[in-house]
């Protein structure tokens, strides 16, 4: 395939669709699907059948449309009229809205969402710009929305090193959590020696309540494909891999058909777009554990090994993948890569903050009163996501805290409603951006219970190779146990500080170092939290059952 067939196959995609007076886009993302968005999809095209229709309208199923909690969600796409959302569609929902909206003109209100509504009219849709819109198991719905154009563009007008240039002077950061310079990451792989090099997206989140990578993987997997060759050819590299959750059936499905629908239009494999570039990308499955989050076990799993950490350095830039320079950034990161090099460094540079640049995808959960998948430009406040975007807290109760960057992360108080959301600011607080996972907690919520919470996760899912995160989580969380039944003592909180800072500055890798971050925040913003447990016997959230009088346990 040539810029020309490329170009010819996209239009006569936008023709065919233009053709009908109206677009019924039902979502199929892993939210939808689990309150019945098949049997919805279904309903709508007999009804669309059962009315003649078909010759006018088209039933589409998408990706995630963004507010899962109000799933199954459909968009009716008119000629000439606004799109109208319709929220919690069951199927006797669906056949009306094709009998009352499609055919008469007047929308079914009991399922309509507010066109002005701030969850979507407040977002700035970057990466998820296709999501909800396009067909993800179309290749020709992608290119329609011009898929694969900056492929082709970056192959036939621009040289690896200026690519690399222009994604450092974009200030992409890495969306994975740790925030590391993308350009500069993409310039040490190409100037690596070897004589052969790899391309690696990771897309094993692991966070409790975080799915932005699943869903965007789940919605637009060319958008994660084509990101993937363009960083290919920037660095040198001819095989790519995605890590998948092996909890994401339905995004590993999907990839693999797109990877297929593109080595068969030329997009993939050999000589793409007719340049002498070469790319392969190939699925991995996880099986399922959080420390595969981290690069080195990562690799290790892809190789076919145990997915534990190792040492660094060398880092993957120079001895990755059966030891060949390696590059690895969260899909995220590479369903960045098309919109820079299309509308180039300038454009993502100008939605942000100074050093934190472009838009951030996050799973917005907890205790707000609405839920789903939101983008954002960096810079938001988290009084804006939580209040306008989320519609405040149910029942009127008060905010508490926020959890950002789960297990690794930190509580984020009220105090700092009005923090800026970038790197900086989070670090700043003791917390981190993360893969983008943000859980809302209001006054109900025991902070010292939240804390146990992600101590337990973080000892579960410890690999064991190191002695400080191995037997310093299962420590931590032992004593966060005793202060949340009541059996603690002060002294219980000493040993919990000490532990918290051998396990940060000796475990070996992402998972041991971070896992103290939740407990060192509410240690900070809610000492009194702790302190009542202890001293007093009383949870102020009413949340744990405390004993009495204290039990000393290994004392």
């Amino acid at each position: 395939m040539n810029s020309i067939e490329l170009e010819t196959i996209a239009q006569r995609e936008r023709e065919r669709q233009q053709a009908f007076r109206c677009r019924l886009l039902c979502c199929a993302s892993t939210p939808c699907l689990s309150s019945g968005g098949a049997a919805v999809q279904s309903a709508l095209q007999e009804a669309v059948k059962a009315g003649d229709l078909n010759s006018e309208v088209t039933v589409y199923a998408t990706g995630c449309m963004g507010p899962c909690s109000r799933g199954p969600v459909v968009t009716v796409q008119e000629q000439g009229k606004p799109d109208v959302i319709y929220e919690q569609v069951t199927p006797e929902a669906a056949r009306e809205i094709v009998t009352k909206h499609v055919v008469a003109g007047q929308p079914v209100r009991s399922h309509t969402l507010p066109a002005d509504m701030p969850f979507l009219a407040k977002q700035h849709k970057v990466v998820l710009a296709n999501s909800g819109l396009i067909d993800p198991e179309r290749l020709e719905d992608y290119l329609a929305h011009g898929g694969y154009k900056a492929l082709d563009h970056v192959l036939h007008n621009m040289t690896p090193e200026e690519l690399c240039d222009e994604l450092v002077r974009s200030g992409l950061r890495g969306r994975g959590g740790a925030g590391y310079p993308a350009g500069l990451k993409w310039n040490l792989v190409r100037k690596a020696a070897g004589d052969k090099k790899y391309v690696v997206a990771n897309g094993d989140e692991g966070d409790p309540g975080a799915y932005m990578d699943r869903a965007l993987m789940e919605s637009d997997p060319h958008r994660v494909l084509e990101g993937m060759a363009i960083a290919g050819y920037a660095v040198g590299a001819d095989q790519g891999f995605v890590y998948v959750r092996g909890e994401y059936p339905i995004a590993a499905q999907r990839l693999e058909k797109a990877i297929r629908a593109a080595e068969r239009r030329g997009l993939l494999g050999s000589r793409i777009l007719d340049s002498n570039f070469n790319f392969r990308i190939d699925v991995r499955i996880g099986a399922g554990a959080f420390v595969c989050g981290e690069e080195t076990a990562l690799m290790q799993s892809i190789m076919g090994m145990r997915g534990q950490p190792v040492p660094r350095p060398p880092y993957p830039a120079q001895s990755g993948l059966w030891g060949k320079p390696t590059l690895i950034n969260n899909v995220e990161t590479y369903g960045s890569i098309a919109p820079i090099a299309l509308n180039g460094a300038d454009w993502f540079a100008a939605i942000g903050t100074e050093k934190s640049k472009g838009t951030k995808i996050f799973a917005l959960a907890g205790k707000v009163e609405n839920t789903g998948l939101i983008e954002v430009p960096m810079g938001i406040t988290l009084r804006e996501i939580v209040y306008d975007i989320g519609g405040g807290i149910p029942d009127g109760l008060a905010f508490k805290a926020a959890q950002t960057g789960g297990p690794s992360g930190g509580c984020i108080p009220a105090q700092f409603l009005d923090t800026p959301v970038d790197y900086e600011s989070l670090k700043a607080l003791g917390s981190i951006m993360g893969s983008g996972g943000m859980i809302i907690m209001d006054e109900r919520s025991c902070m010292v219970d939240v804390a146990k919470y992600f101590m337990e996760f973080c000892a579960d899912e410890s690999c064991g190779k190191c002695v400080p995160c191995r037997v310093g989580t299962v420590q931590m969380h032992r004593i966060l146990a005793r202060i949340t039944d009541g059996s603690a003592t002060a002294a219980d909180l000493h040993t919990l500080r000490d532990l918290c800072d051998v396990v940060r500055d000796t475990s070996m890798c992402g998972l041991g170092q971070s896992a103290p971050n939740p407990v060192l925040s509410t240690l900070h913003y809610f000492m009194d939290e702790y302190e009542a447990h202890i001293h007093t016997r009383h949870c102020p959230a009413g949340v744990c059952e405390l004993t009495e009088t204290p039990i000393v346990i290994g004392h």
